[in-house]
């Protein structure tokens, strides 16, 4: 199931906005591409990221993959639960595998974020 009120990127990240906030994580259908999701590694609070950037990686079983950012801005919450259990990627990639909140630079375009229709047509 794809939530219709996220929006996603082609590199398989969601994005979910709360004012001048988003909180990103990674996709469903990535997580289960990636297989079991044993070690998350997240930036730190405060870092600041332009649109692409590689913020983090995702350590599976059997591959690494990295996580870019969607939108230019700051980090100010990391979801600290999937430190020690990073399996909540798997099982609930879009509300408890979040993995940060970011303050989103207002001169960021999100022209490049795409709706569920738009990321249901790369994913099929």
């Amino acid at each position: 199931m794809l939530p219709e009120e996220l929006k996603y990127t082609k590199e398989h990240e969601w994005v979910k906005f709360d004012g001048d906030f988003i909180f990103i994580g990674i996709t469903d259908y990535a997580q289960g591409e990636l297989g079991d999701i044993v070690f998350v590694e997240l930036p730190s609070i405060g870092e600041i990221f332009s649109e692409n950037d590689t913020i983090g990686t995702i350590e599976a079983v059997k591959t690494v993959a990295d996580i870019y950012c969607p939108l230019a801005g700051e980090v100010v919450e990391l979801n600290t639960e999937i430190e020690s259990s990073p399996e909540l990627i798997n099982s609930s990639p879009y509300k408890d595998g979040w993995l940060i909140k970011l303050k989103v630079n207002p001169d960021s375009k999100t022209d490049s974020l795409l709706d569920h229709k738009q990321y249901k047509e790369i994913i099929l």
